[in-house]
């Protein structure tokens, strides 16, 4: 009993912003109380009035009184929303978890563009990211520590962070050049050290999307020590999903070593409750594929009856997809799983300048043919709109208005 009401007390400690409207709302009951038992008995029409003017003073304090002490508990938990009126934070949190459940599937800085619209209409999304990275600081730190590369989950968790900006730029802090840590981010080294302090990879994300304050999950697609390797046509092999690219080979199937690897529970139930399966945007063979290349993992899509969404890149990307149309990216796509993956191929259709395509020719880049006949010929339904826009003289999809398109794909069922 002692330490039930030493545990209640705690709240009324200095510092946590309750007090003061702890007791503005038991005032606002005493006026109400002291207003409601006197009108009645009154006979003077004055005193009624003053009576009254008391009552509507002791609602209206009570009312503030609630709603501080409310936005000091919301605050406490959700300091971004510090700032903002308690209806729109209670409206937008319970719209958001309302929201519907969406697993998307991929990897590299694509994913993470996707999920930052997808977050503003809800929280019920779940990343599920490839592991096969090993270049940058995400391979040294899979060489050095010997566990999973957390750069592809670092984007996606800052991507689906409702935290402060602040946090988030913190997390995606990369060291100069002049330093030790040259190259690495400071939430790549966070995840590392949450992974030594809990000895468990998957359990370091989910304490890191705890201070994050995450919209959502972001999930390991495997937790085996998977390593992508590339067979060419010319009947050579390139080890690493690093080195692939740069290989300057055309591609005739990727796999991964093992190939027997284990998808995470986690993934598996988050694919079966989804209404809407996502794939891309992101490398076709290095960030999507090998998702795909674990069998459970296109088994749960294959079996799932969500809607299942491939969104193409604008772009090709030089060493993987050289001058491949859209419906070469579906062929492969379905080659390294299953011609049931998706039933929509989402296709940018907006004109980009001249200016842009010229630097990207220059690095071997050039736009993904949209070939929409051949497509629907393969049995797939094609959404074409104007998603490029430029930021840095860099093609990206417009975040937003892509997940729109993406959630009215579920009203047209």
């Amino acid at each position: 009993m002692t330490n039930k009401i030493n545990s209640m007390l705690k709240w009324f400690y200095p510092g946590i912003g309750l007090k003061r409207w702890a007791g503005l709302s038991v005032f606002g009951i005493f006026l109400l109380i002291f207003a409601t038992s006197h009108l009645s008995s009154e006979e003077f029409l004055g005193i009624q009035i003053l009576d009254s003017l008391i009552l509507f003073c002791g609602i209206i304090i009570l009312i503030l009184g609630i709603k501080r002490m409310m936005r000091s508990f919301i605050a406490a938990f959700m300091p971004a929303s510090r700032n903002q009126e308690l209806f729109d934070i209670i409206y937008h949190n319970r719209q958001l978890t309302r929201g519907p459940k969406i697993a998307v599937i991929g990897g590299g800085t694509g994913l993470s563009v996707l999920l930052t619209g997808l977050k503003e209409f809800s929280s019920n999304i779940s990343a599920i990211v490839t592991v096969a990275d090993d270049g940058g600081s995400s391979g040294r730190i899979r060489e050095e520590f010997d566990i999973l590369p957390p750069g592809d989950i670092r984007n996606c968790l800052v991507a689906l962070a409702d935290a402060p900006t602040l946090m988030r730029d913190l997390f995606q802090f990369r060291f100069d050049t002049n330093s030790q840590l040259s190259g690495h981010s400071f939430g790549n080294l966070f995840i590392t050290v949450m992974t030594r302090l809990t000895g468990d990879f998957e359990k370091a994300i989910k304490e890191t999307s705890k201070v994050l304050a995450l919209r959502g999950q972001v999930i390991p697609s495997t937790l085996n020590k998977v390593v992508l390797v590339a067979e060419h046509k010319d009947g050579s092999t390139t080890v690493g999903e690093n080195k692939i690219p740069k290989s300057n080979r055309s591609i005739k199937r990727v796999y991964l070593n093992p190939a027997q690897s284990k998808a995470t529970p986690d993934a598996i139930r988050a694919i079966k409750e989804a209404q809407v399966i996502v794939l891309g945007p992101g490398s076709l063979y290095t960030s999507i594929i090998p998702n795909l290349l674990i069998q459970e993992i296109t088994d749960a899509v294959v079996s799932s009856g969500a809607i299942k969404v491939y969104v193409c890149n604008a772009m090709t990307q030089p060493g993987e997809t050289d001058a491949y149309a859209a419906s070469e990216h579906i062929k492969v796509l379905i080659t390294h799983s299953h011609p049931r993956v998706l039933d929509y191929c989402v296709l940018n259709n907006g004109e980009i300048p001249q200016s842009i395509l010229s630097r990207y020719t220059k690095e071997g880049s050039n736009l993904v043919v949209n070939d929409r006949k051949r497509i629907e010929e393969m049995g797939y339904r094609v959404v074409e709109d104007d998603f490029g826009i430029i930021e840095d003289k860099v093609i990206r999809h417009d975040s937003t208005k892509l997940a729109k398109i993406i959630l009215g794909l579920i009203e047209e069922i």
